[in-house]
């Protein structure tokens, strides 16, 4: 397998992420060490090169807002059909690739709460990055999506046979609050769940959950693609997450 140089999360705001730990975490589980971790603060692609200059070798970075769009156009990076965003990066040898993690993260922390996405109605407020990359894992496994008009809206997409306009739904999540969950709004569900965590989260907060579960995906399609069988399972990651924060 071969490493990168650093390791690390950029966007902003990132001081709370929880990123760079699960890098060190999935890292030592597979017998990776000596990476150095990096929060690259960015406002923008300009922002984050620029923040980069200094880091000479292989890079693994995970984006949150606002870079999700900006390195396909800047990087030459191509993202999932419909989805238009990348939240994974990786620079080996100089070259860009990335990916999008968001609606595998989500399917897979759904399915770890005992949901099944097949026949079941997501109940979805807003139509940015996540929204799109969770209506295309969503409506792939065979669910369906009841899309709530917010700031931003649903575009078309791969999902569009899966769009309903009533129903009972099972799962509901508004991916149109502002930074650190703000300005959610309830939506009727038998469940509504956040992908919003601040520093005081815990282990079974369904923001974790799914953080843990995307992290583990970008290692899977794109940083170590060639490992899979070596790599912890969601419950693994999970427990070895929960046994850092208590002893840091």
């Amino acid at each position: 397998m071969k490493t990168p140089a650093y390791w690390g999360i950029a966007g902003f705001p990132i001081a709370h992420s929880l990123t760079p730990r699960l890098f060190k975490i999935v890292g030592e589980y597979v017998g990776i060490s000596g990476i150095q971790s990096v929060f690259i603060e960015a406002n923008s692609i300009d922002e984050f090169l620029d923040n980069i200059k200094s880091l000479d070798g292989d890079i693994w970075i995970s984006c949150t807002s606002p870079l999700k769009h900006s390195p396909q156009e800047r990087l030459g990076v191509s993202a999932p059909e419909g989805i238009n965003a990348i939240n994974q990066l990786k620079r080996l040898d100089g070259e860009w690739s990335g990916t999008s993690t968001d609606g595998l993260g989500f399917i897979a922390a759904v399915k770890h709460i005992g949901i099944n996405p097949k026949g079941t109605i997501l109940k979805m407020r807003g139509g940015g990055s996540a929204a799109r990359s969770i209506a295309s894992v969503w409506s792939s496994e065979g669910g369906l999506i009841h899309p709530i008009d917010g700031r931003r809206k649903l575009v078309d997409g791969p999902w569009n046979d899966a769009i309903v306009k009533e129903g009972n739904a099972a799962i509901a999540i508004d991916l149109d609050t502002f930074a650190g969950g703000g300005g959610s709004e309830k939506l009727t569900a038998k469940k509504q769940v956040s992908i919003s965590y601040g520093k005081n989260w815990k282990i079974d907060d369904f923001a974790i959950i799914m953080v843990a579960a995307q992290h583990l995906e970008a290692w899977k399609k794109l940083f170590s693609p060639n490992n899979i069988a070596q790599l912890p399972s969601l419950v693994e990651l999970l427990k070895l997450l929960d046994e850092s924060n208590h002893s840091s």
